[in-house]
């Protein structure tokens, strides 16, 4: 089955490059596109897609808002890209805190914009690691936020959960994980799982969000 993706931005230029990159595989069909953050609900209702790529500032709803929208409204949510301008935007941070699964920038190359929406909807492995650690030290609390730091503490992860979590925050895959602790695949996602149960984390995006807020991971 293909991945199925919502377009949702602004301006008409952006969604026909976007729809032109990803209808070109095999794999990525897109289902549908919208102008503002204000129509996502009813169409990702309608259309189901499993990754919606969102511009994160529009007139009506930006997409810090519509991604909460979603993610409070709709049972079993698609995965949230972000699509921004901007790298170090305060914004895409707070799109990530919000619930988003990952960001790309609109200069991104054909293939960056095809191996994110992929990796997305997999699912197994951060999306530029790099980038969010450089905005959670730009943008975050710097460990200093004690509502963070005390969810972490009452996770009580085990000490294999703990280095699962701090390897995630590298942006290792689950099999790039596997190698490094010498266990199976399954065994890592095992972990992973109870990682997100226990910080109350709906992907792994926002378990490292946690981590870095915490202070349990240093974003520097």
């Amino acid at each position: 089955m293909p991945v199925t993706v919502l377009l949702v931005d602004d301006e008409p230029l952006v969604r026909a490059g976007l729809r032109a990159v990803l209808e070109a595989q095999p794999d990525i069909e897109v289902v549908g596109e919208a102008a503002d953050g204000a129509a996502v609900i009813p169409l990702v209702r309608q259309l189901r897609p499993d990754v919606v790529a969102m511009d994160v500032r529009m007139p009506l709803l930006d997409g810090i808002e519509a991604t909460r929208a979603v993610l409070r409204t709709v049972e079993e949510p698609p995965k949230i890209l972000v699509v921004t301008t901007f790298e170090n935007d305060e914004y895409v941070y707070e799109a990530l805190r919000a619930g988003a699964d990952g960001f790309l920038l609109k200069r991104a190359r054909p293939a960056e914009i095809v191996h994110a929406v992929r990796l997305v909807a997999e699912g197994e492995s951060l999306l530029f690691p790099a980038s969010v650690r450089q905005l959670a030290a730009r943008y975050g609390d710097d460990g200093g936020n004690r509502a963070a730091r005390a969810a972490m503490e009452r996770a009580r992860l085990t000490d294999r959960e703990a280095e699962v979590l701090r390897l995630m925050a590298r942006g290792l895959s689950n099999a790039e994980i596997a190698e490094r602790m010498i266990v199976g695949t399954e065994t890592v996602k095992s972990h992973v799982s109870g990682v997100l149960a226990k910080l109350g984390a709906r992907d792994r995006t926002q378990a490292v969000i946690a981590a870095y807020e915490s202070g349990f991971v240093a974003p520097g």
